[in-house]
C-alpha cells in the first residue's frame, strides 16, 4: 500500500504466555493458536504486510514463551527479538527493540487480536492510524465502550489491538516487564497527546476461551469452515475443522484443531478440541 511513511516501522507482539487460554496454550503459544484455521500471528503479519511493513528492516516480531515455535513460524520474514526468561510485557518488549527501532515511529500490534472488517481487506482497515500522522501523538485503534464509565477506556473507547507510537515515547522506555497502557498510553493521555482512531469492524482479543471460540465462529462466517485435508463423516453446525482432523461424530459451534478427533457417537458443543481427548468447553459463545 502506498503512502506509508518511510520513518515508521512495525512490531507484532507475540511473546505472551496466554495463561487465560490454558490448557490450550500449554504446548502452543497464544500467537500460534488458529483462528479460522490460520494462526493468529499470520493474520497480524498479513495485516501489516498489506500496509508495506515486510522484511527484517521494517517489521519485527518478539517471542518468549515457547519462542522457538514463533521463531520457526516467522523465519526470515521479520527481525526476531527473543526475550530470555519471562515475557517483558508490551512496553518492555518494545523497549527491548529500541536499537532496531532507531528513531522511527512504530506501529505496534498484538498478535492475539482478531480484527475483521467487512468493508476492507486486512491492512487498509487500520491504515487510518497512519493517515496524516504528525509523528508526535500516540494513536490507538479503538471501539466504543459498552459502558462509557469503564475505567479502562480511552475517550469512551476500548483498545482494539493496534497502536502507533512516536519515537520520543519509545526512546526512554526501560527494558523491564511493563505494559504500554501504563508506560505510554496513560501518560500520553494525561499530556493531551493521545488520539483514538475508531475501528468499525469486529474486534476480539481472543484472550479467553470464550472469545477465542467466538472469533473462530466469526471467521467461519455463520457456517462451517473445514480444511480440505480433514475427514468429515459426521455432522457439522457452525464449526471450524483443522487440517488432518477426523470428525466421525457431531460438532456444533466448536473448533477442532489440526489433527483433532471427534469419535463416532460423540457430540462436541461450544468447545475447543485438541487431539483425541483435550476438550475446553466454554458455553454458548454466541449467547
Amino acid at each position: 500500500m502506498s503512502g506509508v511513511p518511510a520513518d515508521v516501522c512495525a512490531i507484532i507482539l507475540a511473546a505472551g504466555e496466554g495463561t487465560r487460554l490454558r490448557p490450550l496454550t500449554e504446548h502452543v503459544p497464544k500467537a500460534l493458536c488458529p483462528i479460522g484455521n490460520v494462526p493468529l500471528l499470520e493474520r497480524a503479519l498479513d495485516r501489516v504486510a498489506a500496509l508495506g511493513f515486510t522484511g527484517p528492516d521494517r517489521l519485527a516480531v518478539n517471542a518468549c514463551y515457547l519462542g522457538d515455535q514463533v521463531v520457526r513460524q516467522v523465519g526470515g520474514r521479520a527481525h526476531l527479538s527473543v526475550e530470555p526468561g519471562a515475557p517483558l510485557g508490551t512496553a518492555g518488549g518494545v523497549a527491548n527493540l529500541r536499537d532496531w527501532i532507531d528513531g522511527r515511529g512504530v506501529l505496534v500490534g498484538n498478535a492475539d487480536s482478531y480484527l475483521a472488517d467487512p468493508d476492507a481487506v486486512p491492512g487498509p482497515d487500520i491504515a487510518a492510524l497512519l493517515a496524516d500522522w504528525d509523528g508526535r501523538t500516540v494513536r490507538l485503534l479503538g471501539q466504543p465502550l459498552k459502558n462509557p464509565s469503564d475505567p479502562y477506556g480511552f475517550a469512551g473507547h476500548r483498545f482494539a489491538g493496534f497502536s502507533l507510537l512516536p519515537w520520543h515515547y519509545v526512546r526512554d522506555l526501560p527494558v523491564v516487564p511493563a505494559e504500554l497502557v501504563r508506560a505510554v498510553w496513560r501518560p500520553a493521555e494525561a499530556a493531551g497527546e493521545l488520539t483514538v482512531v475508531p475501528y468499525a469492524g469486529t474486534y476480539l482479543d481472543t484472550g479467553t476461551p470464550g472469545d477465542y471460540l467466538a472469533a473462530n465462529l466469526h471467521a467461519a462466517g455463520g457456517g462451517s469452515l473445514v480444511d480440505p485435508t480433514a475427514t468429515v463423516t459426521g455432522g457439522l453446525d457452525r464449526a471450524v475443522i483443522g487440517a488432518g482432523a477426523e470428525i466421525r461424530g457431531t460438532v456444533r459451534r466448536s473448533v477442532v484443531w489440526p489433527g483433532g478427533v471427534v469419535a463416532q457417537g460423540e457430540c462436541l458443543v461450544d468447545a475447543v478440541r485438541v487431539g483425541h481427548e483435550l476438550t475446553v468447553t466454554v458455553g454458548d459463545p454466541l449467547a
